[in-house]
């Protein structure tokens, strides 16, 4: 699984296929009040919007597998300190991660990895398999000094806990921003519905306020310009708690 790419299921599909259409009708509704604007909006709209929910699934499996990476890491760790070799050590970790976790990212991978080294694959080619198609930086270190210390014949014990250990500070650093984003970021979909509600309102008890805006030339341009100013503002938004949250 190339965890850059994301295919979605024929479920999927329908649910965000209805999601998308029901915000395109949204937004033709608020700012033309035109059948026809839906209909001219609704296969862009519905591009976006797909290319938008896939980006933040991607991200969402990255995490959940870094997540589940970490305490694979530590159940590799106690069974090393157990007395297991290192192969041994992984499919111990495997059983736990089976154990633990339901259908997700970091047991299909251990499933994985368990039956390959059980075709006598080497362990150090298996990882750094999985480095390159996470993408995550904290496998592919991992990975990297695992194959080198495999090589010079390192400390495989030491190795593993301090990966651990480093692992496991990055996490719970990153926790901490995400908890501390998600506040805003619940307040930026506020802001986001504002614009809406302050329409829809108008329209209810100011009918006459808003009416020059709809169905002319003049008003079409404006409600464009609103809504091209409206999408500016919620690209860049969404862009700067993306990125706050890749810290």
């Amino acid at each position: 699984m190339n965890y850059d790419r994301y295919r979605f299921s024929g479920g999927e599909r329908i649910m965000y296929l209805s999601a998308g259409a029901g915000l395109t009708a949204l937004i033709s509704w608020t700012f033309y009040k035109s059948l026809i604007a839906f209909f001219i909006l609704l296969i862009p709209m519905e591009i976006l919007f797909f290319s938008y929910t896939k980006r933040n699934l991607i991200e969402k499996r990255k995490y959940e597998l870094s997540l589940g990476f970490r305490e694979a890491i530590m159940a590799v760790q106690s069974s090393l300190n157990a007395g297991y070799s290192v192969e041994n050590a992984f499919i111990e970790a495997g059983r736990v991660m089976d154990s633990m976790y339901g259908d997700s990212p970091i047991r299909n991978e251990f499933k994985v990895l368990t039956r390959r080294l059980r075709s006598n694959e080497t362990l150090e080619k298996i990882l750094l398999e999985l480095s390159f198609r996470s993408g995550i930086e904290d496998i592919e270190d991992f990975a990297n000094v695992f194959a080198a210390a495999k090589r010079s014949g390192g400390d495989f014990t030491r190795i593993i806990r301090k990966a651990a250990e480093t692992i496991g500070d990055k996490m719970d650093v990153r926790r901490d921003i995400r908890t501390a984003i998600s506040s805003k970021r619940y307040e930026n979909r506020v802001m986001e519905a504002v614009p809406f509600g302050i329409i829809l309102y108008l329209n209810i008890t100011s009918r006459e306020f808003l009416s020059p805006l709809y169905h002319n030339i003049t008003g079409c341009v404006i409600m464009t310009v609103c809504l091209a100013l409206y999408a500016a503002g919620f690209i860049i938004a969404e862009k700067i708690i993306s990125e706050a949250e890749k810290v």
